[in-house]
């Protein structure tokens, strides 16, 4: 009797790991559209209610299909985005990958164009093909680089820093001609970067690296963030005095494929004026 007990139990772990591991992966396709209404004093009238969209961590590669990213970049266009800015890692474990993932991205229909960071991931594969294929397909380059995106006679500041592992990051490229009425964000791949601002002429910034954990206990803690800081960085908007930051789940994966109560997400911002914080909801 207890040899039986013992196989029936056996089977039903057997089983119970088997449903964990397939939502584990249903997950990594099951994207969501995160909505921040991002609202700031500093937004000029021209602005509000424009749209950006920002994603990051594609990884396309081994896990995740060309096919998988073509189908990202339709979901982007039905959202009819005025900005698209990307986090880094596009690619994963192979250079190969690079160009059939800017030659879909080059499908992407922003009014006012795309800016970009490069990941730790882009600087171990190969960085140098990556930004000739970046400009190539109209991606502006935010590397240690900014450039000021105008509206009729308004203009907002989009800047960004160098990968924090394998790059400079030089923050006076994006701040040396703002004003403290200028509205700017910032992106850096790694949030980590963050610890290290001493200006508050930054209004937003937008970061991916972490997966949000990736596998997480319910979406409360995850025992592997790529993070100096644990947990705090791991996901989620953040607000540091007059500074609003958000750290994305991203898109892809590294190994293990596998998501739990992590979602990947398309972060969808629109710009609001004349209050104090931003406010999030999912769906």
């Amino acid at each position: 009797m207890k040899l039986k007990k013992l196989i029936k139990i056996f089977l039903l772990l057997i089983i119970l790991g088997i449903a964990f591991l397939t939502y584990c992966h249903l997950e990594t396709r099951w994207i969501k559209i995160k909505k921040i209404e991002l609202v700031s004093g500093d937004i000029p009238n021209s602005f509000v209610g424009e749209k950006i969209v920002f994603i990051t961590d594609i990884h396309h590669g081994p896990y995740l299909s060309i096919e998988r990213v073509r189908n990202l970049v339709k979901k982007i266009n039905k959202l009819q985005p005025d900005l698209i800015l990307m986090g880094g890692d596009y690619v994963h474990r192979d250079p190969k990958y690079i160009k059939p993932v800017f030659d879909e991205f080059k499908e992407l229909k922003p009014k006012y164009g795309i800016y970009a960071v490069l990941g730790n991931h882009d600087h171990w594969e190969d960085p140098e093909l990556t930004r000739r294929l970046m400009i190539r397909n109209g991606i502006k380059i935010c590397d240690n680089k900014s450039y000021w995106v105008k509206i009729n006679n308004d203009r907002i500041k989009i800047g960004g820093v160098g990968d924090l592992w394998e790059d400079a990051q030089k923050l006076d490229s994006t701040i040396h001609d703002l004003k403290k009425s200028d509205f700017c964000i910032l992106i850096s791949h790694n949030p980590d970067y963050l610890e290290n601002i001493q200006t508050d002429l930054i209004d937003f910034t937008l970061s991916g690296h972490t997966h949000g954990g990736q596998m997480t206990f319910f979406g409360i803690w995850a025992p592997i963030v790529p993070s100096k800081y644990g947990q705090k960085y791991r996901y989620g908007l953040k607000r540091f005095g007059n500074m609003q930051s958000y750290i994305s789940s991203g898109i892809g994966t590294i190994t293990p494929p596998l998501r739990f109560f992590c979602r990947p997400e398309i972060v969808l911002i629109e710009l609001q004026m004349n209050k104090t914080t931003a406010h999030n909801t999912a769906y």
